[in-house]
């Protein structure tokens, strides 16, 4: 999954801050029941990190309750961008 595809694919436009509030809150919708009923693995990974970049996705240990793996990724993901944020660099 590209950003691009997603952002269009949700938002009609690859800016989300563009859209209006109520295409904004019916493509978060959209985005959490796709997550929520996605089974690829790496496609659902996809879906959180983007729900992530728009705040609003769930903890790691929430999101990814049954699968370790893509939990530890999603704490690595989240460690990461925290220390770009904080420092501007990944490590």
């Amino acid at each position: 999954m590209e950003l691009d595809q997603l952002l269009g694919h949700y938002f009609g436009d690859h800016d989300p801050d563009t859209a209006p509030a109520d295409v904004q809150a019916r493509a978060k919708e959209r985005i959490a029941i796709d997550f929520g009923i996605e089974r690829d693995p790496a496609r659902r990974f996809a879906l959180w990190t983007l729900m992530d970049a728009l705040d609003f996705a769930p903890v790691p240990a929430e999101a990814f309750e049954k699968q370790p793996a893509l939990r530890a990724a999603a704490e690595r993901y989240l460690d990461a961008a925290y220390r770009i944020e904080r420092y501007g660099e990944p490590g």
